[in-house]
Parts: C-alpha cells; structure tokens; sequence
C-alpha cells in the first residue's frame, strides 16, 4: 500500500516539483498540501503570494490545502504550537509522513525530522542531494513556470524580481547564488507545471521593499503567462 503523505507546500517551484516528484511515486499518496500564511496579510509567509493565488494552486492540482496562520515576525514558539495542532487535527491526524522541498540544507532537515518526531511524525525529502544546477534545469525543461516573487536584495539585484524562472534568470544569476535559491537568495511562485490542470492567469503587479526584503506582487487575471 502507499504511504499517504501531505505535502509542505510553498507556492513554489521546489515544493511543486517535489510535490510531481511524489505524485508520480506509487510508493506515496499524497492527501494534502500544506502551508503557512500570515495573518493581516492574507500571504504566504516568507514568500508574500496571496492567498488566492494558493488556492487556485491547489484547485489546478486537486488536492485539499490546509492553511496554518501566524502572526508577521512569528516567534519559533507561536510557529511550532500552531504547526503542531495543525498536524494533530483532521485532516492531518492519520497521516505520519510531511513531505518538503529541501535540497540540502542538513539543519534545516534536523529541525524538521525535530519537531515532526515530538508529533509522531515522520519526514520525507524527495530532492535531498540533487545538484540544484541539474535540478533547476530540469524543472524548465519539465515545463515548469515561475515567477520570482521575493528575493534578498544583499545577494540578488533588486532587478530580478518578477523574472521569469527560465534559462536566462539562470545563465544571469551572479557567482554564488544558489541555481535553486536554496539559501534563502529567491523565491518564486509557479503558475503552471506538468500536474496542473490549467495554467493560472495572473500578471505582474508592483515591486516594494519590506523588512529588508524585495517583493514582487502577482496578482490574479492576465490572458497570457505570467508577465
């Protein structure tokens, strides 16, 4: 039988491609995506999409999302017991395995197996270890298609918000920053990937800067890619 999982979702391109990864595993069920959000905001947390432009994520794919609220600049403590009763209640309560995105960061991965134990829960990396230069590539070449939607502006110009996830944001990226933004240098928003049953209209709105972060806004409707 497969082990049924929920899947720790981001709205962006690793967590989707683990996400196909896992789909295409008859090894694993995937039951729901997960995501964490913040209140007053009504975005994803750390990566700032709306909250809309999750749901019609979750609505393309055609699984459950189950949405975790903190509050803006979260303390550790107010995360874990919010993820915690989140996990202990339905639709989560039967399901033991959390998959995530991550490539290779080894104490990020301690710190979830961490707190997934103290749940009874166990973690699942279906990219741990692959070469993010490989990776990135072929996540283009699978017909995945990003926007990157935040970025920290002391590693990547400010002019790569909004960018297309493509060859050219690859061969454009300084010495050093991570092909996968795994280091926390980007993030994106993907609006159409192989598990999609449609594309995501949405266009590019304005770019600002925040909590000495750049963000790009995406917002919903467009006729076309996400531009």
């Amino acid at each position: 039988m497969p082990t049924p999982v929920v899947f720790s979702w981001s709205a962006g391109k690793d967590s989707a491609f683990g996400l196909w990864t896992l789909l295409r595993d008859p090894g694993f069920e995937v039951r729901a995506l997960l995501t964490t959000l913040t209140e007053g905001y009504d975005r994803v947390s750390i990566s700032g999409v709306r909250e809309e432009l999750l749901e019609h994520q979750a609505r393309m794919i055609g699984l459950p999302l189950v949405k975790v609220w903190i509050p803006p600049a979260c303390p550790n403590a107010v995360y874990e017991e919010r993820m915690a009763q989140a996990l202990a209640a339905e639709p989560l309560r039967s399901v033991r395995h959390v998959a995530f995105g991550d490539l290779y960061l080894a104490d990020v991965r301690a710190y979830r197996e961490g707190r997934l134990a103290v749940a009874g829960k166990a973690a699942v990396f279906p990219l741990w270890g692959r070469d993010t230069a490989d990776l990135a590539r072929e996540m283009i070449a699978s017909g995945f298609r990003a926007t990157v939607v935040c970025l920290d502006p002391r590693i990547l110009p400010a002019s790569f918000a909004g960018r297309a996830f493509d060859e050219r944001l690859l061969a454009d990226l300084p010495e050093g920053v991570d092909p996968c933004g795994e280091r926390g240098e980007f993030h994106t928003f993907v609006w159409d990937a192989p598990m999609y049953s449609a594309s995501i209209p949405c266009r590019i709105g304005g770019v600002v800067t925040r909590d000495s972060f750049v963000f790009c806004d995406v917002l919903s409707g467009g006729a076309g890619p996400c531009t």
